[in-house]
């Protein structure tokens, strides 16, 4: 063998063993990045998630809002990332316990029974006004002592929870988008999509809330969204029994 021929045979080796090793890394980083994803949502391979969807608070009772939909298909995604399957159950019945699967529950609990037993058995600092009559308390959050009022196209309120309970495995975490419209509830998922390593590095797969206010939605959708504070001490702390005016809006 010439000189010639070994510098080829050197270089097509040289060459395979790189294209190995970067195949290598790639994909250890790509199993590795999946698997941080999975713990983070409790979705292992295989596994089943439940969807529970709400329904349009003036409308017939199966009717599911627009921006609800595209939420359910924003969570959809997520789950079909994770190589996970959806279980889609309305509202009212999904009579179940928490922890065996991984939820996702969508909407406000005027129109979700499920997330108003949510937010009263794991949020009890979390109050939401669910009156039927127009007025400027409507849809207004109070979480802690502060209050959040809803500006209808300009400023708008929602709550993201990643949460689990003691009693239920840990893996299995309930992740609500509990909005005060419907748009906000995709926001709050999308922001979920676009966030959620960064959210996984900060809380791993511990419990948080998080009250994201969406900006002008009338003219950026539910594209523009802020994150107001993490308030998951004063939404898992009892409610205070004399509340005063928001300082953050």
């Amino acid at each position: 063998m010439n000189d010639d021929v070994r510098n080829i045979v050197l270089g097509v080796l040289a060459t395979g063993i790189s294209a190995a090793l970067g195949w290598f890394t790639r994909t250890y980083l790509w199993k590795r990045r999946l698997r941080r994803k999975q713990a983070f949502f409790g979705l292992p391979d295989a596994s089943e998630a439940l969807l529970v969807v709400n329904r349009n608070a003036a409308g017939p009772e199966l009717a599911v809002m627009r921006h609800d939909v595209f939420a359910l298909l924003e969570l959809a995604a997520l789950i079909k990332d994770c190589r996970a399957h959806a279980q889609v159950l309305p509202h009212d019945t999904a009579r179940q316990g928490f922890g065996e699967r991984t939820e996702f529950c969508v909407g406000g609990p005027a129109s979700n029974r499920r997330m108003a037993a949510h937010l009263s058995s794991l949020l009890p600092g979390v109050r939401v006004n669910t009156d039927a009559e127009p007025g400027p308390e409507r849809g207004a959050f109070q979480i802690g002592s502060d209050r959040h009022r809803l500006d209808l196209g300009r400023a708008e309120y929602v709550l993201l929870a990643r949460l689990t309970v003691d009693h239920s495995h840990g893996d299995r975490p309930v992740f609500l988008f509990c909005g005060q419209t419907a748009i906000t509830n995709q926001a709050a998922t999308r922001y979920l999509a676009r966030n959620h390593e960064r959210l996984s590095r900060k809380y791993r797969t511990g419990s948080f809330v998080l009250l994201l206010k969406v900006v002008n939605s009338q003219a950026y959708g539910p594209d523009v969204v802020k994150l107001v504070a993490d308030v998951t001490r004063a939404a898992r702390a009892p409610l205070p029994t004399a509340p005063r005016p928001s300082a953050l809006q």
